[in-house]
């Protein structure tokens, strides 16, 4: 089994791609090569596989938030325009919009917002928005791929093998480290618990 090697070592995006990497190391990373070092992890990869290909995508500077003067909103307000957050207004609105009384944004929604605002899309609506949630519209999916360790706990806890562990998450992680370090699919498999059982300690 390969360790993973520095990023420092790396010398092509293939060999990077194999490994598994944290959203604040690859954060730290797109800083240490001076790229634009925001956004979900599957953009911060993005930007990594553009640099090692020479198409280097610069940070953005910041930009002073504008307060918005709209007061009521309606399925024609630009997202823009209107100040958006994830917060109660406009959870009110899209409940109201919805006719779902306890409506709770969806993991699209929030990589779509992050993209319109990433690329300024004046165009773009909380109607446009509504269509996400409702499936009619594609603008922004979510990395699934961010939730590998999770599938990995879930898959290890079900596994009938595991049952007799006391402190499962802990050897789930222990587990967890060697497969992340590695070349190996991110998955958990019942052949782990063999191949690392001196590691395994309660």
């Amino acid at each position: 089994m390969t360790a993973r090697p520095s990023f420092a070592e790396i010398k092509s995006y293939q060999e990077f791609a194999k490994y598994y990497w944290y959203r604040n190391e690859l954060v730290q990373i797109c800083k240490q090569l001076g790229i634009a070092s925001t956004g979900m992890k599957i953009e911060l990869q993005r930007n990594i596989e553009a640099y090692f290909n020479g198409a280097a995508i610069p940070g953005k500077k910041a930009q002073k938030r504008v307060k918005s003067t709209i007061t009521n909103l309606s399925p024609d307000t630009k997202l823009l325009e209107c100040g958006f957050t994830f917060g109660p207004r406009f959870r009110d609105f899209f409940a109201e919009q919805t006719g779902i009384k306890n409506f709770k944004f969806n993991a699209d929604m929030v990589a779509t917002v992050k993209k319109v605002k990433a690329d300024e899309d004046k165009s773009f609506t909380l109607n446009d928005l509504l269509d996400i949630y409702l499936g009619k519209k594609t603008y922004a999916k979510y990395d699934n791929s961010a939730l590998q360790w999770n599938r990995f706990v879930k898959d290890f806890c079900a596994d009938p093998q595991t049952a007799k562990y006391r402190n499962k998450l802990k050897i789930a992680a222990t587990l967890w480290s060697e497969v992340r370090n590695s070349t190996r699919a991110k998955i958990y498999t019942p052949d782990l618990l063999k191949e690392f059982s001196e590691k395994i300690v309660e």
